[in-house]
């Protein structure tokens, strides 16, 4: 690392984190030991962190958590498991693999789609771990890199292959999620029997013996459509075309979501614009930046260690300054572009090469069989005779991907048979997220997957009552302020407080590219409505032409934009 002299490290003790990588061998620690522990179902000491950075998350089920006490039984400890699917892009026959593991070897049964674009396995005991490692490798996907301090899933625009640019920005995908993984052998060692190649030579030349300072998250984003919000994200590609060819990218640095409930030195954070450069130094602006918030993020406060942060601290010139160095490039003024929406397009869309996609929507992403709606029953039996792929969104959402012509009729029939298409799903529900949260979610503090599906009925209702019925609001829900469910990008977004308390925030705008503000703290889902209902009624009627929601409740003051998220969010 480049960090020992330079002006812009912060000085003072390392979190504990920065020990702990230090001293894991890179990434071992004494996992492999742990496994063999069967006097617990979980992971000790500094494993339970380590795991992290292969994916997995140590989790229980807090549902039960009190009764297991009254038990003298410890939490049922398990793991929730997060793939590498750069691009979210996943065949019929690994798909089928997936399913099957599911049912077999996970409490819940589920595949949970994600909004970082790709799959997790919940609920997964401690002697099948080993196992589903194992059995993710032969279909050739992993979960490498998709937790812990390191560059995570990368994601990519998901219609595919609607043009030849999106082949283009998917491979750049898949190309920058390889360049960035960690170099260290310790994943095939553990989970795949790998020959133990540990020396004292072993490097990490991009993300550092010590790894990153935070979790580091990439996207490649093609205009109009901002479906991987990039203003959650630590860097970004926005794909420039011209003549229907790609032709570079703008690059966007510095964007996250996640703040810590009453410290107003974190805060959520939109992404700035370094400029245009050319394809051929994708790669090495994707490590400039990479090693630069390595060498120069904050090790010592972990709550201030996000790329955020560094450019707040340093300067953005500065950052950029030094990405240009290290890349040995110049950015070039940004191209311009626009995004008009960011959900997913429902139904079917041609591809370029005659074939085409279905996307269906998934709520919540949770496939799984549930009364009427046999989701995951349905997914297998379109996986055993689709002839495509299936491409995975960051809206949690599912699409059926390479269809042929004379293949359309039976994969829609398909469908619909089981409950993948179903025509009464309104806008305001697809328009609609949340993460995951309780029961398992360890930094959950109220519901957000189990209750956005009644929330959204109430605010359909509202919708309805005020004559608004085929409008909707981008509206999102997480249960904590860490910003999985991206509520901090949405019109109306909840961020769970406490059992059945949320901070209610107003404000941002269908583009994505407006941060919400607080409008009403720590309050009920009862007033939450009872506000949504005053403000959609007055939307209803004093709205301009087709004015969104979060742009009208600015226009009217209501609610004072984020101009800038580091000096003003909290004002």
């Amino acid at each position: 690392m480049n960090n020992e002299k330079s002006p812009h490290v912060v000085e003072g003790k390392l979190s504990d984190n920065e020990r702990l990588k230090r001293e894991s061998r890179h990434l071992r620690g004494t996992i492999e030991q742990d496994l063999k522990d069967d006097l617990t179902g979980g992971f000790s000491g500094d494993n339970f962190q380590l795991i992290r950075f292969h994916g997995m998350y140590q989790q229980d089920d807090r549902d039960i958590r009190a009764e297991r006490a009254k038990q003298k039984l410890e939490p049922l400890h398990n793991v929730m498991l997060r793939a590498r699917l750069p691009g979210g892009v996943i065949t019929p026959e690994q798909w089928l693999v997936i399913d099957k593991f599911a049912e077999d070897h996970s409490i819940y049964g589920s595949i949970r789609l994600t909004t970082r674009q790709t799959f997790q396995f919940h609920g997964v005991l401690k002697p099948d771990i080993k196992l589903m490692h194992q059995t993710l490798n032969k279909t050739g996907i992993d979960s490498i890199a998709t937790a812990g301090d390191v560059n995570r899933n990368v994601l990519c625009t998901s219609n595919p292959v609607e043009s030849e640019v999106h082949q283009q920005a998917f491979e750049w995908a898949a190309k920058i999620s390889e360049h960035l993984l960690p170099k260290t052998r310790a994943y095939a060692e553990i989970w795949l029997n790998g020959e133990k190649v540990e020396t004292t030579e072993e490097k990490e030349p991009i993300l550092g013996d010590t790894y990153l300072p935070r979790k580091f998250k990439t996207t490649v984003v093609i205009p109009p459509q901002n479906d991987v919000d990039v203003h959650a994200n630590d860097l970004n590609f926005v794909a420039i075309a011209e003549d229907g060819k790609l032709i570079g990218f703008n690059v966007l640095v510095g964007g996250g979501l996640a703040m810590t409930h009453g410290d107003t030195t974190t805060y959520p954070r939109k992404a700035d614009d370094f400029g245009f450069i050319p394809l051929e130094h994708t790669l090495a602006v994707a490590e400039a930046v990479v090693s630069t918030q390595r060498d120069w993020g904050n090790r010592v406060n972990r709550k201030n260690a996000k790329t955020k942060y560094t450019l707040e601290r340093v300067g953005v010139e500065t950052f950029k300054a030094e990405v240009e160095k290290r890349a040995g490039i110049s950015f070039a003024d940004s191209r311009p572009y626009e995004f008009t929406g960011r959900g997913d397009r429902f139904g079917w869309v041609e591809g370029i090469d005659g074939k085409f996609h279905l996307t269906v929507f998934i709520e919540n992403g949770r496939i799984l069989d549930f009364p009427n709606k046999p989701l995951k029953t349905g997914c297998a039996e379109i996986a055993k005779v689709h002839q495509g792929d299936f491409r995975l969104t960051a809206n949690q959402n599912l699409i059926i991907a390479g269809v042929p012509a004379d293949q359309k009729d039976k994969i829609e029939a398909l469908a619909a048979q089981y409950g993948l298409i179903q025509p009464e799903t309104s806008l305001q529900r697809k328009d609609s997220m949340a993460c995951v949260s309780l029961p398992t979610c360890p930094l959950a503090m109220a519901e957000a997957e189990r209750y956005l599906p009644d929330a959204v009925t109430q605010l359909e209702g509202l919708l309805a009552k005020h004559d608004m019925a085929n409008d909707s609001i981008i509206f999102r829900v997480t249960g904590c302020p860490n910003g999985c469910g991206r509520a901090m990008l949405a019109e109306v977004g909840l961020v769970g407080k406490g059992p059945g308390k949320y901070n209610l925030h107003l404000g941002g705008n269908r583009e994505g590219t407006r941060i919400p503000r607080m409008y009403r703290e720590n309050i009920s889902e009862q007033e939450i409505m009872a506000n949504l209902d005053e403000l959609i009624g007055r939307w209803a009627k004093e709205r301009e032409a087709s004015e969104a929601f979060g742009d009208f409740v600015i226009r009217k003051n209501i609610i004072k934009p984020v101009v800038d998220s580091a000096r003003d969010f909290y004002e």
